[in-house]
């Protein structure tokens, strides 16, 4: 029988259905992989998404890896939602890191009242200083921002190791690590004998004000109309610039709160493997959550909930730990192609209707967007 691929909003079941499907492929192509480190598919994915929430220290912890995954997964969502590519959401989280060490090291004659919110202002306003060039470039100069903010990644880097080996490394230990923060400005744990503390609740507020900015404010209407089309919305108008700049630093800021939750939260001091790529973590977040504040939540928990059981799978059948790192990436190049879906349907023509009447059997591609 033959079909036709024509190009067509998909209808609103499927946006919902997508991630859920992606997940499946994603453990079936990975099943192969499993096989491969000679376990089985099904206990390995028992360890991977049962097992870490079976008791109540692996639960939380799960909450713990998924805190700085809500932050920068809602700082791409604030970017791509106003079509700004935040690539450097990674670098912006260590600029927040970096202020959130520098001041916890000298505001600790302040009350934790005190210490706390500024450490928070300041580590928004970092991220959102070093996303500040890209966006200026792209506003002013038409620089592609996926170019600056990726290379800007790379930048920071080598800025925290120059820190940490130069003026910041401890004097008594002599390891590249910044002296530790002092006890007032560390957030405080939520759970005793946990490591999930204030930025968790941070995080989920952080997602609410997203929800809310971009769905009851005109300033998130103002943000899906540029990122749905900027000439469209400039012919509307709405001052496009001004929306990509607003975007650009929010989205920064947002990230620079990340770091803030590893410093004063996780590791109390500035190391140069703070993240393991929280950043980039935060696209498959936002592309899994199709940058929705609510399916990044759901996102962001289930990557934590992966990254967990990646070690506990790891230590139970022995298979390699950065199994999970795999699982991600193969999720997120699976979420991508079957969001192609979402602006293509496949239609079944029945013999002697519609305008394919003549043509031979096969399958025919018809763009009605020309």
């Amino acid at each position: 029988m033959p079909i036709r691929i024509e190009r067509a909003p998909a209808p609103v079941w499927m946006r919902l259905a997508i991630p859920l499907a992606a997940v499946v492929v994603t453990f079936v192509l990975t099943a192969v992989l499993v096989v491969w480190a000679k376990a089985s598919p099904l206990e390995a994915y028992y360890y991977f998404l049962i097992a870490p929430l079976s008791t109540r220290v692996s639960a939380i912890e799960v909450l713990v890896k998924s805190t700085p995954l809500l932050l920068t997964g809602a700082a791409v969502t604030f970017a791509f939602s106003a079509g700004y590519w935040n690539i450097g959401v990674e670098g912006q989280l260590y600029a927040g890191a970096i202020a959130a060490a520098g001041l916890g090291m000298v505001l600790g004659g302040l009350p934790p009242i005190l210490a706390l919110p500024l450490m928070l202002l300041g580590g928004f306003l970092a991220g959102m200083l070093w996303a500040l060039v890209p966006a200026l470039l792209r506003v002013k100069l038409a620089i592609d921002e996926v170019v600056t903010t990726l290379l800007l990644n790379s930048v920071m880097l080598f800025l925290v190791s120059f820190i940490l080996n130069g003026p910041w490394r401890d004097p008594i230990s002599g390891w590249p690590q910044s002296p530790q923060i002092e006890p007032s400005t560390v957030l405080p744990k939520l759970l005793p004998r946990s490591r999930l503390h204030l930025g968790f609740i941070v995080a989920m507020a952080v997602i609410a004000l997203l929800w809310y900015l971009l769905s009851r404010t005109t300033l998130g209407l103002r943000m899906r109309a540029t990122g749905m089309g900027r000439e469209a919305a400039r012919f509307a108008g709405v001052d496009v610039d001004r929306t990509v700049l607003v975007a650009a630093l929010a989205s920064g800021g947002i990230a620079g709160l990340a770091g803030v939750g590893e410093v004063a939260g996780i590791h109390f001091h500035l190391i140069d493997a703070i993240s393991p790529g929280f950043g980039y973590t935060g696209i498959i977040v936002a592309t899994l959550g199709a940058l929705h504040p609510l399916g990044v939540a759901m996102a962001a928990l289930f990557i934590g909930l992966i990254g967990t059981g990646a070690q506990t799978v790891s230590r139970a059948l022995g298979v390699p730990a950065f199994l999970g790192d795999v699982v991600q990436a193969t999720l997120l190049l699976v979420t991508l192609g079957m969001f192609l879906l979402l602006n293509y349907r496949i239609r079944v023509v029945r013999a002697g209707r519609g305008s394919s009447a003549g043509r031979a059997p096969g399958i025919g591609v018809r763009d009605d967007a020309r």
